[in-house]
């Protein structure tokens, strides 16, 4: 996205993040619009840990409390989303001007991984005709193992198994 645009967009994603903290009585920090700032410009799933070091890199001064909650504000906003993968990896990611999409997630390395289908769009949309029901979105994980040559924990793996040979 173009700088002009991107500032548009941003400008447009804080208004809507104004409204929402005052319907909720909640304060107006510097810190909150730096966080939403910082998942609006990244194309990546970012883990707390991911948003926070990127803030310290940027001289930001922020508390990892802070960015908890003000996660926790722009995921029930709706500005943000929060996906759950197994019990090892919480990825947020922009909510608006994103794309449908689905992930991949490797059970060794933890790697992320989206992809898009439209053949996955057509079954939501079959499936929604044929039970009468209006489907708004949908979330689909695969869990599996990647193949890469140089997954780490996949070498590691390999490793403790030769160990495991030898004895």
């Amino acid at each position: 996205m173009d700088q002009p645009l991107l500032k548009k967009r941003l400008l447009e994603i804080k208004d809507i993040f104004t409204q929402y903290l005052e319907s909720q009585q909640q304060r107006k920090t510097q810190e909150r619009y730096k966080i939403l700032e910082e998942i609006y410009v990244s194309d990546k799933h970012l883990t707390v840990d991911d948003l926070y070091q990127l803030l310290i890199e940027k001289k930001f001064r922020v508390s990892k409390s802070t960015v908890y909650n003000t996660l926790d504000l722009l995921v029930t906003s709706g500005l943000v989303r929060k996906h759950q993968f197994g019990n090892h990896l919480t990825v947020y990611e922009k909510s608006i001007g994103s794309r449908q999409h689905d992930h991949l997630v490797c059970l060794d390395c933890h790697k992320l991984t989206e992809f898009c289908d439209p053949r996955v769009q057509l079954i939501q949309n079959m499936v929604g005709n044929v039970l009468h029901f209006d489907i708004h979105q949908h979330d689909l994980l695969l869990y599996g193992h990647c193949i890469q040559e140089n997954c780490p924990h996949r070498l590691v793996d390999i490793l403790l198994a030769q160990n495991k040979a030898k004895e």
